[in-house]
């Protein structure tokens, strides 16, 4: 059987690599456009602008070591952070005594804050607070003092990368629980689709092979006993559960990362498939039949899952109306929904029963029908009056079917 990958991606980390990675460029630009303005103003012009031209080069070279947590690696953040500290501590080789006292921007500027939130991506709010001690502390050397200008800029930075680093932290907290929940979700579903399949398939055969053989006696009956045993012991294994979870995502920078897999049925081409042409068999001397007049089309996944809970809408009439009871079919096509409604003559739903039915792993309404409908993203309406019949209707909008 062919399988159809799905894959189900939320990163809140991932945009914040890719503001970082414009911001280093975007401050290196601004560095050389302010040492440009000011450069007769330097002592030493040329230390100033060999160092820029370094860094210039540095960022453009490793902008795609920003890129992302699996590519930013530990040796490259010691790297990044040397590149700023150097430039701080350069700066009073070529700025005048004068300008440095006065105020004036280090080398690298604001470029030397896009070296510490790398750290607070990388490793969270721990990392971004050694690095900012190591900024405070270049800082204050190119200073010769600590002035209330350096120490205002040193907090700001150590709050911005502290708090960055936090949410991020946050944020990966959240996506694995996302992943989780995801994962358990898929493996919901893929328990259902199974479930339903085992109950139109085997359950359906145990239960007549039971039947039977109680009718027949002898060694017939001791067969039917034993297929009895064996549809109450899957029935209980298809209610607690068929499938286990999988593992979690392959890549952590991308966020929440889950696989599911949808099977699709043998022959399918994901085109559309006529409705009539899949419920038609079901008609006969005790099952009327009543369609448009036009093709009914649904995609062909949607269609036959369509098909499916009408035959087990079917079957459930089969058995529990009686040999005697009739059945009709109505399809009806409202343009952005498609309505099917299975109707018998029966004796009716007793009030509670399908609770007690479903209680007892006996699901042919709730997986058989409603799961069916619900992974359409339709709705499945039963209405049953004692003594007067039962009625089911199928709806599946359309646009929203696989």
């Amino acid at each position: 059987m062919a399988k159809r990958e799905r894959v189900v991606r939320m990163s809140v980390e991932q945009p914040l690599w890719r503001a970082l990675t414009a911001y280093r460029l975007i401050t290196m630009v601004y560095a050389v456009l302010l040492f440009a303005s000011a450069y007769r103003d330097f002592d030493r012009p040329w230390v100033a602008a060999a160092y820029l031209a370094c860094l210039a080069g540095w960022t453009l070279a490793t902008r795609r070591k920003v890129s992302g947590a699996a590519v930013c690696t530990k040796q490259f953040l010691v790297a990044d952070l040397t590149v700023a500290l150097v430039g701080i501590l350069l700066t009073p080789l070529a700025d005048t005594h004068e300008r440095i006292t006065a105020g004036g921007p280090t080398l690298p500027t604001i470029w030397t804050a896009g070296a510490v939130l790398g750290f607070a991506l990388k490793g969270g709010w721990r990392w971004a607070c050694i690095a900012s001690s190591f900024v405070a502390v270049a800082n204050i050397v190119q200073r010769g003092e600590p002035t209330r200008d350096t120490v205002h800029n040193v907090l700001l930075v150590w709050v911005a990368s502290i708090a960055i680093g936090y949410v991020v932290e946050v944020a990966r907290a959240s996506e694995a629980t996302l992943a989780r929940a995801l994962e358990i979700e898929a493996a919901t579903r893929e328990r259902e689709r199974l479930a339903r399949d085992i109950h139109d398939g085997v359950l359906q055969v145990l239960a007549m092979v039971q039947r039977r053989g109680t009718e027949l006696g002898g060694e017939a009956a001791e067969l039917g006993r034993m297929a009895g045993e064996q549809e109450v012991a899957l029935r209980s294994l298809v209610s607690s559960g068929l499938v286990h979870t999988s593992r979690v995502s392959r890549d952590e920078s991308l966020g929440a990362l889950v696989d599911t897999y949808e099977v699709e049925e043998p022959g399918g081409d994901g085109g559309e498939t006529d409705l009539r042409t899949l419920l038609a068999p079901h008609a006969g001397a005790k099952v009327s039949f009543a369609e448009p007049g036009a093709p009914v089309l649904l995609p062909a996944p949607a269609a036959r899952e369509l098909a499916a809970a009408v035959g087990a809408a079917l079957d459930n009439v089969r058995k529990h109306a009686g040999d005697g009871a009739r059945a009709w079919i109505l399809v009806e096509d409202w343009g952005d929904e498609v309505i099917v409604t299975v109707r018998d003559d029966g004796p009716g739903i007793p009030a509670g029963r399908l609770d007690q039915a479903e209680g007892e792993g006996r699901m042919g309404v709730a997986l058989s029908i409603r799961g069916r409908l619900r992974d359409l993203g339709g709705t499945a309406e039963l209405v049953s009056v004692p003594g007067q019949g039962t009625e089911v209707e199928l709806k599946v909008p359309r646009g929203r079917t696989q």
